[in-house]
C-alpha cells in the first residue's frame, strides 16, 4: 500500500467509525469521577471493560489505599494498554479521567453527554475524557491498516491530574511500570503545547488565640494576621507582572489565594485561619528559589505580631514542562498533519496551565500535549458549567494523532528509540 493510500485509509476508517467513537466518548463521560472526593477506580474498571470489546487488555494498576487516602482521595486505578508492534520507539498516549466537580449553573446534565448542534456537553467532555476516545480510535485506525509497524503504543489512562498527578503518571513511572520513548498527553486540536508553567501550592495556617467578641483584647486575632498575609501576597502582583517568559503562549507568573477557612462563630475572635494559595511559575523560574521567597514573604508579613504563629505546608510542587531532545520530530509530525487536516498552521506554544505531561518530562522523556479541543480553554468551558466539545474537533484530532503515529511507527519512518 502506497503511503498516500495508507493515509487515506487511516482517515477513511476514522470517518467510518465516527459514530462509534462518539458513543464511546458518551459512555466515558457519563461515569462520574468528581475529584474530590476522588472515587475513580470504578471509572477505570469500566474503561478496561470497554476496551476489551476491541480485543485489548488493560492492565489495572491500583494505587494502595493508604497512599490514596493520605492524599485526600478515595480510590485510584491507573490503566496501561500496551500495543507492541516490533523493534522501535514506544509512544505513550496519556489522558486523565479525574475531573473537578461540576459545580452550579449547568443548562445540560453534567454527566448526560448530551449532543446538541454538533457539540457534546458534559464534565470532562473537553478536558480530558475526550482524549480517551481520541487516542483509542487513533490507535484502532492505525492497526486497522494491517501494515507492518515498528515500536509500539501504550495508552495511559490515569486518575490524579486534579490533585497533581503524583499518583497517576507519577506513580506509574516511579513504580517502573512504564518507560516510553515519547509521550503525547491530552491537549487541544489547534496547537501543540511543548512547554507549560510550574505550580507551587501552599497551605498557610495562621494560629492565634480565640476569645469572646466582647473582649477582643483577651485574644490574638488570627484573621487580622491572615489579612496581613493576604495584603503581602496581592501586593506582589505588580512585581510579578514585570517578569516575562520567553516562551510563546506564556506571559508572567501569577499568585492567588483560592480558599480561606477560619473562625468558629460571628461573636468569637478567630483563633485559626487557613489559607490555600497557588503560585504559577514560568519555565524560566527556579522553583526552589520561588518557594523560599514566598515562605519568607508570608513569615515577614506577621513577624512580631504577639500571640501569632504561622505554619506553612507545601501541598504541591509541580515542575515546568520544557522541550527535551528527541521531541522535534514528534512536534514536526503533529504540526504537519495538523495543517493537512485542519487547513491551517498549528503553532508549537507554551501554556500557563500545568499538567501531567511534566511528570514524563521530569524523567527525561520528551512529552508534548495534543488532543481534541478548541483553540482556547475558555471556549470549552473546561472546569465551568456546560463544558463542551465540538465533535468535528474530536474527528480532526483523531486523524492528526493517527497520522502522526503512522509517521513515527510505520516501517518507512526514521524514528529510533531514545537511548
Amino acid at each position: 500500500m502506497m503511503d498516500t493510500q495508507a493515509r487515506k485509509a487511516l482517515t477513511d476508517w476514522i470517518d467510518a467509525h465516527f459514530d462509534e467513537q462518539v458513543a464511546f466518548l458518551q459512555g466515558v463521560v457519563r461515569i462520574p469521577t468528581d475529584t474530590p472526593p476522588g472515587n475513580n477506580a470504578p471509572h477505570a474498571e469500566a474503561v478496561a471493560d470497554m476496551v476489551r470489546a476491541f480485543g485489548w487488555e488493560a492492565e489495572r494498576h491500583a494505587v494502595p489505599l493508604e497512599a490514596v487516602r493520605g492524599y485526600g482521595m478515595e480510590s485510584i486505578t491507573n490503566l496501561i494498554v500496551r500495543r507492541p508492534y516490533g523493534d522501535g520507539p514506544t509512544i505513550a498516549l496519556n489522558a486523565h479521567g479525574d475531573v473537578v466537580p461540576p459545580g452550579e449553573g449547568w443548562t445540560k446534565q453534567p454527566y448526560g453527554a448530551e449532543i446538541e448542534d454538533g457539540y457534546l456537553y458534559g464534565r470532562a467532555a473537553a478536558v480530558s475524557k475526550s482524549d480517551f476516545a481520541t487516542y483509542i480510535f487513533a490507535v484502532r485506525a492505525l492497526e486497522a491498516l494491517g501494515l507492518p509497524l515498528k515500536g509500539g503504543v501504550e495508552l495511559h489512562f490515569t486518575y490524579d491530574e486534579e490533585f497533581g498527578g503524583l499518583l497517576g503518571p507519577g506513580w506509574l513511572l516511579e513504580q517502573k511500570l512504564t518507560r516510553p520513548d515519547l509521550v503525547i498527553a491530552a491537549g487541544f486540536s489547534y496547537q501543540v503545547v511543548t512547554a507549560h508553567n510550574a505550580c507551587l501550592q501552599l497551605e498557610v495556617t495562621v494560629h492565634g488565640k480565640a476569645g469572646h467578641g466582647a473582649m477582643p483584647e483577651t485574644a490574638h486575632d488570627a484573621l487580622q494576621a491572615a489579612t496581613r498575609i493576604l495584603n503581602a501576597i496581592y501586593g506582589q502582583l505588580p512585581e510579578l507582572k514585570k517578569i516575562k517568559s520567553g516562551v510563546p503562549g506564556i506571559d508572567s507568573p501569577t499568585m492567588l489565594v483560592g480558599r480561606i477557612d477560619g473562625g468558629t462563630n460571628t461573636n468569637v475572635v478567630p483563633g485559626k485561619v487557613v489559607l490555600k494559595m497557588d503560585r504559577r511559575m514560568i519555565p524560566e523560574e527556579d522553583p526552589v528559589a520561588v518557594e523560599s521567597g514566598v515562605r519568607a514573604l508570608i513569615e515577614d508579613a506577621v513577624r512580631g505580631l504577639p500571640g501569632i504563629r504561622v505554619e506553612i505546608r507545601r501541598l504541591l510542587l509541580s515542575h515546568a514542562l520544557r522541550p527535551l531532545p528527541g521531541s522535534d520530530q514528534l512536534v514536526a509530525s503533529l504540526r504537519r498533519n495538523g495543517r493537512t487536516i485542519l487547513g491551517e498552521a498549528i503553532p508549537a506554544v507554551g501554556t500557563p496551565l500545568y499538567a501531567d505531561a511534566r511528570l514524563y518530562g521530569e524523567q527525561g522523556i520528551p512529552a508534548v500535549m495534543y488532543g481534541a479541543g478548541p483553540r482556547t480553554v475558555p471556549e470549552s468551558n473546561a472546569k465551568k458549567a456546560d463544558e463542551k466539545l465540538a465533535l468535528e474537533d474530536l474527528r480532526k484530532a483523531t486523524k492528526v494523532v493517527a497520522l502522526t503515529l503512522f509517521d513515527l511507527l510505520g516501517q518507512g519512518s526514521g524514528v529510533s528509540a531514545a537511548s
